[in-house]
């Protein structure tokens, strides 16, 4: 060097023996800093490809491939550490003193990302030709999968696409080791780049590092100044003006400018070794989601766990990569979020296609709930139902198929109902609906006289309800939506307007099918009767009931700034469902109204003929037997489907119209004779003793008292004190 300060000058200027001096030694310190910067690269790249072998090797021979977690994490141990840095330290030193560090690592940074691209593909190349080969367990779609007809080599991304879900996890598993292992190095090698430069306090080279510093400080900016700083290897040469370097500093320069000169060396460094770093976890996410990606149009189709499996193994990808990185990867968090969102929506398309579907063919006619409902309702709500006692673990798909719908063999006859479309059934007393408020012992009684099992309900908060197939299909889909809140939190907004639409869904279809008689069109229903209004009132009833704590249970996961929002829908829905469930109750009403009338019209026929014959027969006339016997049907069909309240509620409706409708027909008619009197006495009497046994919430006394009760006493007097 101190030739080089001579030969600078003058002083050897005339010399002919020096007068290749100054090539000899820009050609020497070039070859310094290939050898320093080869080594460099040797040390901080070795036994990566060795790792990436060794992993795909424990892969093919189907080893066990544990993904990220603190018992596997991959990390160097402490002696490990040591001797990485002794072999590192004096190689650090030479490029420091030469200026050349922040160059060599930029250099690595870009062997580094590259390295890490080409070990993925060449992971994934490997790892294909393995799993493509195996046969799957799976009942992945085979339309789905990538068919190669031209008889060559299909395509990566056309053998990425075909493999099923299982064996894709497998390969993001292995791709996780590999990734994790070159990050672990390049993070050591952050780690001890940052450790000689910043903490070397104590350390024996810690004079020599300071020293280098200072040195390659003051050739970066004399190199700065003749714009000649190397960026490639090739490119590696000393400043034609290196020797300024050592006249700077015997000239006196100022110590606050070295301090800066060093400083600023220093954070350039520190900020070139940080980006490698960043680099090499960009590119790791870029092939990650590139390999996402390829395989999007599939993703959306599969079962929730196989999509989860996927999508938890990125977010733990995500995890480790940031956590050594210390970056965000954005462009790897959007690719994931955009696929669970489309996931998301194939599978609320699928359900609400399905439920149509199932909609359309339902006959609206009792079920036996199998146990796997009651267990799902029960685990989901179990603060608020009951137990059937019975728990099997039949899978999902097996329940569904028990409840193919059974036509129901009580509904043998139908009456007119006075209207097109709606009829009252008049189911006999033998029926298998059972009342909610029946013991299991009394059903079990009433199954062995009928030689056949009585029907189970399903149980919400102590209350039975009887359910047709489309109720449970809906209870089992509303669950799964459940289950992809719980699992897909950053989701949750989406899911819960899932929810809503799929309710929305069910209660306008279910009303065009029963309320407004559209079954009798799709599904081939003769009539829709007070049956088959009765357990639609018992779906949307329950529906109803659950809507609270499934609002509860989706809103857990929920951002504070979508609730409101959100609530307000819930509770939109859950109101519609309520006027729901108060218009059919208005229908079966409104068909006892129906009837009555119909039984009214023939009424003046009747009295007159009363008064042409002779009383001689002790029975009340055919239209009060029809009447009380059509009441009678009704009554006992609601009461075996529908709570008590409910038939409260709509007989107390039905007592006010018979009372209004039946008084002020008699009124109107001439009932002069004995006979006629006597016979519509007879019909009154009769027509009451009916009215007083209807379920109702009156507290008068006697029951049920009204307008008819009035007629009698202020038309028949006599006759009602005797």
């Amino acid at each position: 060097m101190i030739n080089s300060l001579w030969y600078d000058g003058d002083e050897l200027a005339g010399l002919h023996c020096f007068r290749h001096l100054r090539d000899e030694l820009a050609t020497s310190i070039d070859s310094i800093n290939s050898i320093l910067s080869a080594e460099f690269m040797r040390i901080t790249m070795q036994e990566t490809g060795n790792m990436d072998a060794a992993i795909t090797s424990k892969f093919k021979a189907r080893a066990t491939i544990a993904i990220n977690g603190e018992d596997h994490e991959v990390k160097l141990d402490e002696e490990e550490t040591s001797n990485f840095r002794d072999r590192l330290l004096p190689f650090v030193i030479g490029l420091l003193r030469t200026a050349k560090l922040p160059a060599v690592l930029r250099i690595y940074r870009d062997t580094l990302t590259a390295d890490m691209k080409t070990a993925i593909k060449t992971a994934v190349e490997e790892l294909l030709r393995v799993l493509v080969a195996q046969p799957s367990d799976s009942d992945f779609i085979a339309g789905d999968r990538v068919v190669d007809t031209d008889g060559g080599s299909s395509s990566l991304a056309s053998r990425l696409r075909s493999l099923p879900p299982e064996s894709f996890v497998q390969l993001l598993k292995a791709i996780f080791m590999i990734v994790q292992a070159h990050l672990v190095q390049a993070s050591e090698v952050k780690k001890t780049i940052e450790w000689i430069i910043c903490h070397l306090d104590d350390h024996y080279a810690a004079d020599s590092v300071a020293a280098a510093i200072a040195l390659g400080a003051a050739a970066a900016e004399t190199a700065s100044e003749s714009d000649s700083q190397i960026t490639t290897f090739s490119q590696f040469s000393p400043p034609n003006n290196f020797s300024r370097v050592f006249s700077i500093q015997e000239k006196g320069t100022d110590a606050t400018t070295m301090s800066n000169l060093s400083r600023n060396f220093r954070a350039d460094i520190l900020r070139e070794n940080t980006e490698a770093v960043f680099a090499a976890c960009d590119a790791a996410h870029g092939r990650w989601a590139k390999i996402l990606g390829v395989r999007a149009p599939i993703h959306p189709k599969l079962r929730l766990q196989e999509f989860l499996n996927i999508y938890n193994i990125t977010q733990e990808f995500i995890t480790a990569t940031e956590k050594i990185g210390g970056r965000l990867g954005y462009s790897i968090r959007g690719t994931i979020q955009s696929q669970a969102k489309a996931f998301v929506d194939f599978q609320h398309e699928s359900r609400m296609a399905k439920l149509k579907a199932i909609l359309d063919q339902e006959n609206w006619a009792e079920i036996d709930v199998p146990d796997e409902f009651q267990t799902i309702v029960t685990s989901l709500f179990s603060s608020k139902s009951e137990t059937s006692g019975h728990a099997d673990n039949d899978s999902a798909d097996t329940a569904t198929s028990k409840t193919e719908v059974v036509r129901s063999s009580s509904d043998s006859s139908m009456v007119d109902a006075g209207f097109p479309n709606i009829s009252h059934n008049t189911e006999q007393p033998d029926s298998t609906s059972t009342h909610p408020d029946n013991t299991a012992q009394s059903n079990d009684m009433k199954s062995r006289e009928r030689g056949r099992s009585s029907s189970r309900m399903l149980s919400f908060g102590g209350v039975a309800y009887h359910m047709v197939n489309c109720g449970l299909i809906l209870v089992k889909m509303l669950t799964e939506y459940i289950d992809m809140n719980n699992s897909l939190t950053g989701l949750s907004s989406e899911v819960v307007h899932r929810v809503v639409d799929i309710l929305k869904f069910f209660n306008t279809r279910t009303c065009q099918l029963v309320l407004g008689a559209g079954a009798m069109q799709v599904s081939g229903l003769k009539s829709i009767t007070s049956k088959h209004l009765a357990l639609t009132s018992q779906v949307i009833g329950f529906t109803y009931t659950i809507i609270p704590e499934i609002k509860r249970i989706l809103f857990l996961k929920v951002p504070d700034t979508h609730k409101g929002l959100l609530m307000m829908e819930v509770d939109r829905v859950a109101q519609d469902y309520k006027v729901h469930r108060d218009e059919i109750h208005s229908k079966l009403v409104q068909i006892m109204r129906e009837r009555l009338l119909v039984h009214l019209r023939s009424l003046p026929q009747i009295v007159e003929s009363w008064n042409r014959q002779e009383d001689t027969d002790s029975q009340p006339s055919q239209f009060a037997r029809s009447i009380t016997k059509e009441v009678g049907l009704l009554q006992r069909v609601l009461c075996r489907t529908l709570h008590e309240v409910d038939v409260q509620v709509i007989f107390r409706q039905v007592v006010i119209i018979f009372h209004s409708q039946i008084s002020e027909a008699f009124s109107r008619l001439d009932i002069s004779s004995q006979q006629a009197r006597q016979r519509a006495y007879r019909d009154v009497q009769h027509l009451l003793g009916c009215i007083r046994s209807l379920p109702s919430d009156s507290k008068s006394s006697p029951p049920n008292w009204g307008q008819l009760d009035e007629f009698l006493e202020q038309n028949f007097g006599a006759e009602a004190s005797q």
